[in-house]
């Protein structure tokens, strides 16, 4: 069956024979982060001198990575959910603003806006792009809102003309979340550049990974000085220069500590040195899955079109468009199910919509006598279900696709093989 048509092929979850055979090569194939005797060494020559919790090598790491991405400043933290906190710090908000977020994301895009007395009014997302839809901020915008989190899901970039545009307008700060696009372009400059400041989580499972780690970009001085201020104080004396800032030195504004365990960062700068030839690899490989799989009924690939000059990056976390109308309306579980039975390691993929969290809804987290959503609201601003109809469907209309981390054509031919297959034949499973 490999690389011709799969129709009138018996399905495995009818009793035909796989479409993809197990390989015990697959361990490499789908195995990250690649770590070598090079990150290995960084990481004990930290460890032997004890330097943990010093500051030298992320230090380095910063400088390098602020080059790479291409911002003035970079600060390492312990997590991206650190970061993007100590983002919305940067750009000011607190008791009362509002940060507008789309509700299919992971929570550290927006939680963390309670622990500065603000609150989360969440967009709609665009179908295609699974990113916030413009077209659905600007009606979001009030007198209260502060910020905009832009989250380039899985990968993809947001539109960010147009939401750069929405900004400016409103006079909003735009924080860029890149936790799932490391290295993914938007009209052929590097995301994380175009906000007011962007923070990533760099955790093992992401495509950019050094362990439990986090960084931060900016171009604008104020903006870091207001990082290092909220939760890293051992570096007050050195980076601070601004008066109402440096007359606080010596305890975190945030009572939090922020800075990365330079294990992570001595990782960093190893996997940062061979990132973008890995990343060129992936994207070779999500590319040649998706290219065999053009003018398969039911299935469309979350990428950009190939003439956007935007990329994919990682690809963290790969999704694809699921169209059951196309399929005679197969619920997307049955799909799933048809296609794992061939062998081809296809999950849900997404993130449930935030906005119908209990935690979003109806905990009190501080004791305020009212859900801290709405704690410091002049009105509630909750969204029931029927608020985000795109956020609350996608679910049906997406599901995962194999992670590739290396380019091997034959044995991505099969797994493509087991999308057709199953595609091709749907009717056998109505």
């Amino acid at each position: 069956m490999t690389g011709v048509s799969a129709t009138q092929c018996t399905l495995a979850l009818r009793g035909g024979p796989k479409a993809v055979p197990d390989d015990p090569g697959d361990e490499a194939l789908f195995h990250w982060p690649i770590v070598t005797e090079e990150d290995e060494q960084a990481v004990l020559d930290v460890l032997r001198k004890g330097t943990m919790s010093q500051r030298d090598v992320t230090e380095k790491f910063e400088a390098e990575f602020a080059e790479w991405i291409g911002r003035k400043f970079a600060v390492g933290h312990c997590n991206g959910t650190m970061a993007l906190l100590a983002a919305m710090h940067a750009v000011g908000m607190g008791r009362g603003d509002e940060l507008i977020c789309p509700s299919v994301t992971y929570w550290a895009s927006a939680l963390q806006a309670f622990s500065l007395g603000a609150t989360v009014v969440f967009a709609d997302i665009d179908p295609e792009s699974l990113c916030l839809d413009p077209a659905d901020i600007e009606r979001r915008v009030t007198p209260r809102t502060k910020a905009i989190m832009v989250v380039h899901y899985c990968g993809r970039p947001a539109d960010m003309n147009a939401i750069l545009h929405i900004a400016k307008k409103y006079n909003l700060a735009v924080i860029e979340d890149v936790s799932h696009a490391h290295g993914a372009l938007y009209k052929g400059k590097m995301v994380g550049t175009f906000g007011d400041v962007a923070a990533m989580s760099l955790m093992s499972g992401k495509s950019f990974a050094v362990g439990e780690a986090g960084i931060l970009v900016t171009d604008r001085r104020e903006y870091y000085e207001r990082v290092i201020a909220f939760g890293h104080y051992a570096r007050h004396a050195t980076e601070l220069t601004l008066p109402e800032l440096k007359g606080l030195a010596g305890l975190p504004l945030g009572g939090v500590k922020g800075r990365m365990n330079q294990t992570c960062s001595a990782m960093g700068r190893v996997q940062l040195k061979y990132y973008p030839r890995r990343v060129a690899e992936i994207q070779n490989a999500m590319n040649r899955f998706w290219d065999l799989l053009e003018g398969v009924p039911g299935i469309r690939p979350h990428r950009p079109a190939k003439d956007s000059d935007c990329t994919m990056g990682g690809w963290y976390n790969p999704v694809g468009h699921y169209l059951p109308e196309e399929l005679g309306g197969l619920p997307v579980e049955t799909f799933i199910e048809a296609v794992n039975a061939e062998g081809g390691r296809c999950g849900r993929g997404l993130n449930a919509p935030l906005h119908l969290h209990p935690v979003f809804n109806q905990a009190d987290v501080y004791h305020d006598g009212k859900p801290t959503r709405i704690a410091f609201s002049p009105e509630d601003i909750r969204q029931p279900i029927g608020s985000l109809p795109v956020s609350e469907g996608i679910d049906q209309r997406a599901f995962g696709i194999p992670y590739f981390k290396h380019d091997n054509p034959r044995r991505i031919q099969q797994f493509a093989d087991a999308y057709r297959k199953v595609a091709e034949n749907y009717k056998a499973l109505l």
